[in-house]
């Protein structure tokens, strides 16, 4: 018996806002100095409209030996920060407000914060329109100078450049996607769920949930600008798979996309000089037998390279998976992730512990993972955060 597709969508949180528009006419940083890392701060980017408590960004600690999980700050007054990103340098987070309007046009915004050196604070700097309704996805380039922006219902990629002082400047580059899929509900037109740059940053891939492509943009490190890959274009994936996100090995040489729709994970070989992708395998992230609803959200592999984990929401799990030597996934095993809806999870750079958070439940869950087997235990740590949806690790600055 084939599993149910979730009756949860972006698309019940957007006919509204689009609804309402009518009628008036959406990182792991470097370590400090100084020794091993005891402490992580974790950015929690959130749904605050609706029937949601949160009013905006929440930041706790996560103590490195314990998993003791202990609240921080809350940054208020940030409209729908549903994902963030952090440079490397540990000096400014981005924020998607994932709205379907901004100063009178269709589409969402961009917020930039510096984050306090000495305590993890954030301060706002100043805010971009998206140039599409719904961002959903945002990411920084390894060099700090451009953040690109995947815009869920505009189906494109924005290019926003990063001034010295950390704010963002107008968009100078707009990537649209074209297309559909065989789900009408789900894939009437495209919808770019994510955008992520490779890591020695000539390349930057987003995954298309409404046209189920993957697509390759060649990335100019000067000026920012997009092209398509001259090499590989996209990925054209399964009719109906409705690719969200993608991960790469630490090694460079696979990569890992979670499809939304039918339930499954693909693995690729990466060819890092041509930017091309080779499809290995594709395998199911819900148990035999699992006829629930459910939809898959996140994916991440362990800082070791061993394991890749993906998230299932309805069977409310986290599936995990060895990395054979040749790409192949073997199914280790699915883990509750003990609360409603893991849209998004994390792991520590030091792979010890995984967060998953809940959204429909208000609780971000810690598990620790056993770095031989990549099995995951609940510890009895966890925190309730109002509608968590993205986490992002940096070390702590007092630690």
């Amino acid at each position: 018996m084939q599993p149910k597709k979730d009756g949860y969508t972006r698309r019940g949180f957007i006919e509204t806002a689009i609804g309402t528009l009518i009628l008036a006419g959406s990182g792991i940083g470097q370590q400090p100095a100084g020794g091993k890392v005891k402490e992580m701060l974790v950015y929690i980017g959130t749904y605050t409209s609706g029937k949601s408590k949160s009013e905006g960004i929440h930041i706790y600690k996560l103590n490195l030996t314990s998993g003791e999980l202990s609240p921080f700050k809350v940054v208020k007054n940030v409209d729908e920060p549903s994902f963030l990103a952090i440079d490397k340098s540990n000096k400014y987070l981005y924020a998607v407000n994932e709205t379907v309007e901004y100063e009178g046009r269709n589409s969402g915004s961009v917020s930039s914060f510096a984050i306090d050196q000495r305590t993890g604070g954030l301060s706002f700097l100043n805010k971009q329109p998206s140039l599409g309704g719904a961002p959903c996805y945002v990411s920084v380039s390894k060099d700090g100078k451009f953040v690109l922006a995947a815009n869920y219902v505009g189906g494109n990629v924005a290019v926003l450049p990063v001034e010295k002082d950390g704010k963002l400047g107008a968009s100078i580059d707009l990537e649209q996607h074209n297309g559909s899929g065989p789900n009408k509900d789900r894939q009437e037109a495209a919808h770019a769920h994510s955008i992520v740059f490779t890591e020695d940053n000539r390349f930057a891939f987003s995954g298309d949930l409404g046209t189920d492509k993957v697509m390759i943009y060649e990335y100019d490190r000067q000026n920012g600008k997009l092209k398509p890959n001259a090499a590989q274009p996209f990925y054209q994936t399964k009719a109906g798979a409705g690719p969200r996100h993608i991960t790469f090995h630490p090694k460079g040489k696979f990569a890992f996309v979670i499809n939304e729709l039918d339930m499954t994970i693909s693995s690729f070989a990466y060819d890092t000089k041509r930017g091309t992708l080779r499809e290995i395998q594709t395998v199911p992230t819900l148990p035999s037998g699992f006829s629930g609803s459910n939809t898959c959200a996140d994916i991440h592999v362990s800082p070791n390279g061993s394991f890749l984990y993906g998230s299932n929401r309805g069977h409310d799990s986290i599936v995990s998976y060895r990395i054979g030597e040749n790409g192949i996934l073997e199914n280790i095993e699915h883990t509750a992730t003990g609360g409603k809806t893991p849209r998004n999870f994390a792991i520590d750079p030091s792979g010890k512990f995984l967060l998953a958070a809940n959204q429909n439940s208000d609780s971000i869950a810690v598990f620790r993972i056993d770095e031989k087997t990549g099995k995951l235990t609940q510890t009895k740590n966890s925190a309730q955060v109002p509608s968590p949806v993205c986490l992002k690790l940096i070390p702590s600055f007092s630690a």
